[in-house]
């Protein structure tokens, strides 16, 4: 299963930044070290094209240049540096190569990505380029253009089960009948003020495992009952977790792998191919998100494996 990263990029963050910048790197070592079957692979830039079909000319620009007005930067979280523009451009590339791979073969993945709360005119939340809402324009325009004789849209569903709402990806992608937004997240977080997702789904604080993965089902039922999608983006955020810093959340480490193994098994049973992100995770303990990540992969192997072995 392939599996593609771009963590040698690090952003030269100030002392006590909250960000976990070490998160990636630790994730990529540790899936190198338990799961042989994940073919780790460098990710590319994505090209100013394809970031076209999503953010504006000048937005693209003056994240290449520099020239960001430090408002925005602020709203970013990130100084500006050579790094931060390189890597949010890797981070598109990463989901857009684990996406044609999983066109292949059925599962792949990006190390990072779920970069839900960019807008098409700027950033937010730690997020640049939005990397799910440029990967589903690009699979989308290449799928017209093999199958242009049929005239048809690629249906996406967007899963995204970040802690926090995806505002970003909910308005870029507004009133497309082609795309479904499903979110799934902690209704008191941030972003404070939400997007209309296709469907939010806002759950109270201490939310644990039980009533989690109800409402994942309902989500999901829903989904099904509105939209037959040919491809499905996965935001498997590690923030749920009951030991996030910003999550809000109380789910454990068995209730991520359930909620993981829900949706991987969703796709599967409807052939879909699922490229999936691994969005926030910001453990009190780092060793933690890591951990819930590690797993999410492992179950995607499993998956992975039944395409190998039976499509």
């Amino acid at each position: 299963m392939h599996a593609y990263y771009a963590d040698h990029f690090v952003l030269p963050l100030p002392e006590g930044h909250r960000f976990p910048m070490a998160k990636y790197r630790m994730l990529r070592d540790r899936i190198a070290e338990h799961l042989p079957g994940a073919v780790l692979k460098e990710a590319l830039p994505a090209p100013d094209e394809a970031l076209a079909r999503v953010h504006s000319p000048q937005y693209i620009d003056a994240v290449a240049h520099g020239t960001l007005a430090p408002a925005a930067q602020r709203e970013i979280g990130f100084p500006w540096s050579p790094a931060m523009a390189e890597r949010a451009r890797r981070s598109v590339g990463a989901t857009l190569a684990a996406t044609r791979a999983a066109w292949r073969e059925g599962v792949a993945g990006n190390l990072a990505g779920g970069t839900h709360h960019s807008y098409a005119d700027k950033g937010s939340g730690f997020c640049v380029f939005n990397d799910v809402a440029v990967t589903a324009r690009v699979m989308q325009a290449e799928w017209s253009r093999l199958h242009a004789a049929r005239r048809l849209d690629l249906q996406v569903a967007v899963i995204d089960l970040d802690v926090h709402q995806g505002n970003g990806t909910a308005h870029i992608l507004q009133n497309d009948a082609s795309v479904f937004t499903l979110s799934v997240h902690a209704e008191k977080n941030f972003p404070f003020r939400k997007e209309a997702s296709d469907l939010d789904v806002a759950l109270p604080d201490a939310c644990g495992d039980a009533d989690y993965l109800v409402a994942l089902e309902n989500a999901l039922e829903t989904l099904e009952g509105r939209f037959t999608p040919g491809l499905v983006l996965y935001l498997a955020g590690a923030d749920p977790h009951e030991g996030d810093r910003l999550g809000r959340l109380k789910l454990s480490e068995d209730g991520l792998l359930a909620r993981d193994r829900r949706v991987f098994d969703w796709c599967w049973q409807r052939r879909v191919p699922c490229a999936f992100v691994m969005g926030g995770g910001y453990g009190k303990d780092l060793n933690d998100t890591v951990r819930v990540q590690t797993n999410t992969y492992r179950v995607a192997l499993e998956y992975w494996q039944r395409w190998r072995r039976n499509c």
